[in-house]
């Protein structure tokens, strides 16, 4: 029967909780994978996906590409002239949205057309988060490398995951993919032997 050892991956892109957001998306495009294990010190504490990681840096508020941090008055010590207030009056008949509008250069765009450029302010925002406040902790899906390859399957059904990681202790060793799964039962199916007895093992017909 084969054991996990068998088919598992061995050469398997990993992060670390300090890494990056953006670091971490930056990776996963570039390995053309999913998703990741997260090492901390050679141990596995935690799993991080591209899902997650989408998820999170859509729940970020937009950043502004320009901001006013002073009151303008104040800073300048004048009182606003009958002209202003007439200005600000006409804007209180405006969408509330209006004034972030005005003052965001890219406030309309959806998030991923934002953070699609690496110089963007959403790429910078994503560069002060780590994977630790996205990673997915215990418990993980893990088995050991003598886990038979049905076992295997039948974790990934019942969970509804692709994936399970093989461990040894707290280490991670490999991952075993349904996909791996399905190229071994492909490869097993074409290697049919069919026997055929010989001659001399049947008595001679009478």
């Amino acid at each position: 029967m084969l054991r996990l050892r068998d088919i598992m991956a061995t050469d398997v892109a990993t992060v670390s909780p300090q890494t990056s957001v953006r670091e971490a998306m930056e990776m996963l495009a570039l390995r053309h994978v999913s998703g990741a294990p997260v090492l901390s010190a050679g141990k596995l504490v935690g799993v991080v996906t591209g899902t997650d990681l989408m998820a999170f840096a859509s729940a970020l508020p937009g950043v502004p590409t320009e901001r006013d941090t002073h009151d303008e008055w104040e800073l300048l010590g004048e009182v606003p002239t009958d002209r202003e207030v007439e200005v600000n009056v006409e804007r209180e008949d405006e969408s509330p949205s209006a004034y972030f509008s005005d003052l965001w250069d890219d406030s309309g765009a959806e998030v991923t057309e934002r953070i699609a450029w690496p110089a963007s302010p959403e790429w910078n925002s994503l560069e002060e988060h780590d994977v630790s406040e996205v990673m997915t902790r215990t418990p993980l899906a893990t088995l050991p490398p003598d886990a038979d390859v049905g076992t295997a399957a039948e974790m990934m059904k019942r969970k509804g995951i692709h994936r399970v990681l093989v461990t040894e202790g707290d280490k991670l060793v490999g991952v075993v993919s349904s996909l791996d799964i399905a190229r071994t039962a492909a490869d097993v199916k074409g290697r049919r032997t069919y026997v055929f007895n010989r001659d001399r093992d049947f008595g001679n017909a009478e």
